[in-house]
């Protein structure tokens, strides 16, 4: 049981540092939400992504590209996780209708999937650095195309949703 709590405040330290850098140009709608600044994203990603669709340019390719085209890896250690077009049920095109895209977007698939607690719902969850942690952004993996795509990625706003993961013990034990 120490060990999940020391992973999990590790864990938690990693995506969100105690001081908030004054040059992040990108925030969020509401307090409750996180800003870009503190998403630990890594500066030496490990691993060469081969497809990188620029993120204003993926609408673009999505619309000449049929729905199992990549447009984006993610990585997780040497597990490499794939956005494709997608249809409006899941990828990309979902992402876009139902959540929004952009950088900011990216980037926080990005750090969920790189540094994120597992879900218990097939992907990666972003939690915050309180006590009780709450899981501020998830990711759900497994399309039909493959078990290694994203479904889809959102920002999760109500408490009973982050509560409901804890109690599934993916964030830790309570304080």
């Amino acid at each position: 049981m120490k060990a999940i709590v020391t992973a999990a405040i590790t864990t938690s330290a990693l995506l969100y540092p105690a001081t908030s850098s004054a040059s992040a140009t990108e925030s969020f709608e509401t307090a409750d939400e996180i800003t870009t600044s503190e998403i630990a994203t890594p500066s030496d990603y490990p691993i060469e992504a081969t497809n990188q669709i620029p993120v204003g340019k993926i609408g673009e390719t999505c619309k000449r590209k049929e729905r199992n085209y990549v447009v984006r890896e993610y990585f997780r250690g040497p597990a490499k996780y794939t956005l494709r077009c997608g249809t409006a049920r899941w990828g990309w095109k979902h992402i876009k209708k139902r959540h929004g895209w952009n950088k900011t977007m990216d980037k926080r698939i990005r750090a969920a999937i790189w540094s994120g607690l597992p879900n218990g719902r097939g992907g990666y969850s972003s939690y915050s650095n309180t006590c009780p942690p709450e899981e501020k952004f998830r990711t759900l993996i497994g399309t039909p195309a493959g078990v290694g795509d994203l479904l889809t990625a959102y920002t999760v706003n109500k408490k009973p949703a982050a509560e409901a993961s804890l109690a599934e013990g993916q964030a830790g034990a309570a304080c």
